[in-house]
């Protein structure tokens, strides 16, 4: 008797083992004869589906093989304020079940079923740079073959970290990542690997989204890193996904406005600098420049500096210094029609210089020179006293101002030709650094 308890025993544990394991012969086959005239018996399934709370493999010690895949269906909202991508993608993922086996010629011909996914065990692949619950919704099913392997699609709307860069707002291209990892599962539990080439998925999710919203998708490449946390290491899965704005909308909305209104102020020099116009002019259409802004703010991003907004404040500068250059040449004018102070000696070089280039007059010579009987006849590239008033003025009526030998007439005719040479030389100053401006924010743009 006590001999044979030990043989008893061995018998029970066999047993026991032979229950939860039974994968050395053909338990595993189901079946299913009657299903294709009385459709699906759940009964043969029921030990299957008392075991979804471990993973489906007859050896602990081999991996279960995942393999996934996704296709980006929209690309919802990009926030650059909290660099937050928000894609919307079905990621499908196939592994095998060695349980689940049965003969499709016993079963007519019946090679694939749907099962609800409650009923069966999914690997718990996620996204890691996922910043939202996942909101898989409830009472999905999963395909099942004859041969045990299960594909399931799931929906996601994934809200996930990008590291955004909008200095080149609205040209911008940006370059964001999906990790699809285990949390729970190490390499030495479960392995991921490709259902498709990354060329297919790139292709299939650009023919799906590019028509749609304000992005379109340019490329995506993957990338297979271990991630060691701790002593435990983790397979994944790394997607690069390529993404560019449409610029239609802000180049109409934005650049195209600014760009008429900084051309009207550059043509607002061609007004006389004697109108009383221009000021009022450029006034008005600097306030409406600022309008604009105000307008069109929310089109912007909220964070950063992008490089449109450095053109809007060049843009906004350049208007303000031609303002600020027409409240000089008015000056001037005004201080030329009162009572117009004696004109340095560099100043009036500087001035016979411009306006007879071909000509030379040394400051030295003009001080020798000029004498209280002098006139401006005797100035070559100056018109003459005649011209400016009508009339020739004796030396007795010459009005001398400065010791220099020139009326007061005489005197305000050339603060006049300085401030119209000084108009026409800020202009051109004001077109050149308009005009390099913009060619660096263009090549900027462009790189």
């Amino acid at each position: 008797m006590e001999g044979g308890w030990p043989s008893g025993g061995a018998f029970l544990l066999c047993l026991t083992v032979n229950l939860l394991l039974p994968g050395r012969s053909n338990t595993f086959t189901i079946n299913c004869s009657g299903f294709h005239r009385h459709g699906v018996d759940p009964a043969v399934f029921q030990t299957i589906f008392n075991q979804k709370d471990f993973r489906p493999v007859i050896n602990y010690s081999i991996p279960t093989q995942v393999n996934i895949s996704f296709t980006l269906s929209a690309i919802l909202d990009v926030d650059a304020q909290l660099q937050l991508l928000t894609s919307f993608l079905w990621l499908k993922m196939i592994w095998t079940n060695p349980f689940i086996s049965w003969d499709p010629e016993k079963c007519g011909a019946i090679s694939k079923l749907t099962v609800t996914t409650e009923n069966l065990w999914l690997p718990d692949i996620f996204i890691m740079e996922s910043m939202d619950v996942d909101q898989t919704p409830e009472g999905l099913s999963a395909y099942v073959t004859n041969d045990g392997h299960i594909v399931y699609n799931k929906p996601m709307r994934v809200t996930s970290i990008c590291s955004l860069d909008i200095f080149y707002f609205p040209f911008d291209q940006q370059n964001c990542t999906l990790t699809f990892s285990s949390f729970l599962y190490t390499v030495e539990n479960m392995l991921l690997g490709m259902e498709k080439e990354v060329w297919e998925i790139a292709d299939t999710s650009r023919d799906i989204v590019r028509t749609q919203g304000e992005w379109e998708l340019l490329g995506i490449n993957k990338a297979t890193p271990k991630m060691s946390v701790g002593s435990s290491l983790f397979d994944q899965i790394m997607f690069y996904v390529a993404i560019r704005r449409r610029p239609s909308l802000y180049v109409i909305n934005l650049l195209v406005p600014s760009s008429f209104l900084i051309s009207i102020d550059a043509l607002s020099f061609y007004l006389p600098a004697e109108s009383e116009n221009r000021a009022p002019f450029k006034i008005t259409l600097l306030l409406g420049y600022n309008v604009f802004l105000l307008m069109m703010n929310k089109l912007l991003p909220a964070s950063g500096t992008p490089l449109i907004s450095v053109y809007f404040a060049l843009c906004l500068s350049l208007m303000v210094v031609s303002l600020l250059e027409t409240i000089f040449i008015t000056h001037l004018l005004h201080m030329a029609s009162t009572q117009p102070p004696p004109m340095p000696p560099w100043l009036y070089s500087l001035l016979f210089h411009c306006t007879s280039p071909g000509k030379c007059c040394p400051v030295a010579l003009w001080n020798e020179n000029t004498g209280p009987g002098l006139m401006s006849t005797h100035l070559p590239g100056l018109k003459e006293p005649g011209q400016l008033v009508g009339k020739e003025l004796g030396s007795r009526e010459a009005e001398l101002n400065g010791g220099s030998g020139l009326t007061s007439t005489q005197l305000a005719d050339l603060w006049v030709q300085f401030s119209h040479m000084m108009d026409t030389f800020l202009f051109r100053l004001y077109l050149i650094f308009l005009a390099s401006s913009i060619i660096t924010v263009v090549v900027l743009w462009n790189t």
